[in-house]
Parts: structure tokens; sequence; C-alpha cells
């Protein structure tokens, strides 16, 4: 039985990772066992995850399957993002200039700060009161 290629990549965003299988084929996105329409109703979601493999143009090459834990929707579609780019290198070296020049590469290393004691949040000081 002859093996069918697949290439892996793992991306993150926040605290969101998602494991990313690509895989020659039609161009479908299988995430957490549901389809891409289902697991990210907003359209902005659904257009972040599928950026890396429209400015390559593989769309409608490469079949996705992905597991996504942790974090919130918005966070998981940019871990998704960073996934795909990652696998996408892995599948075709020569695509990383320009997966890396649109930012898809790139591990957006934002989190939450933490709390800090004396403070209500991480910044945030508590009212001052003269009398």
């Amino acid at each position: 039985m002859v093996e069918l290629a697949q290439y892996l990549g793992t991306g993150k965003r926040k605290t969101s990772v998602a494991r990313v299988i690509l895989r020659p084929g039609s161009g479908t996105y299988t995430i957490n066992g549901r389809s891409l329409e289902q697991f990210f109703p907003r359209a902005t979601l659904q257009i972040a995850a599928r950026q890396p493999l429209q400015t390559t143009g593989f769309e409608d090459r490469m079949d996705v399957v992905a597991r996504l834990h942790g974090g919130g929707v918005s966070s998981q579609a940019g871990a998704l993002r960073h996934g795909i780019a990652r696998a996408l290198v892995e599948a075709d070296p020569a695509l990383r200039g320009e997966l890396k020049r649109h930012g898809f590469l790139t591990r957006d290393a934002r989190a939450k700060e933490r709390k800090k004691a004396g403070l209500k949040k991480a910044r945030k000081r508590p009212q001052f009161s003269k009398r």
C-alpha cells in the first residue's frame, strides 16, 4: 500500500494550540471532526484560517485536518493559520519567503499578562481614597 504524503505543522496563539496535517486533496477542512464553517461560524475567522493556502495558491489542492484546543475562537483561528503556514513550509520550502512576507510564520507572542500582588488586574491599581 502506498502511503499518501502528509505534512505536519503546529501553530500557536495565546493559549491555543493547533496540530495541523496537510494532505493532497480537494481543499476540505476538518477541525476537531467538524467542517470549517461549523467550527468557525464567523466569516472573518474562516478567512483568517484560509489565508496561507490562498496566498500560495493551494486552496483547492490540499486538505486540512486539525486538532485545536485551548483559548478562545479568535486565538484558535490564529493558531490554525500559523499551523497551516508551518505545514506548507514543510511541504515546499520555496514558499517560506512568501509566507514570511505576509506574516503567517510569525508566532504572535502577545498573551495575557499575569496579575500582580496588590493590584486588581495586571496593571489596574486600587482606587485612591484621600480620606
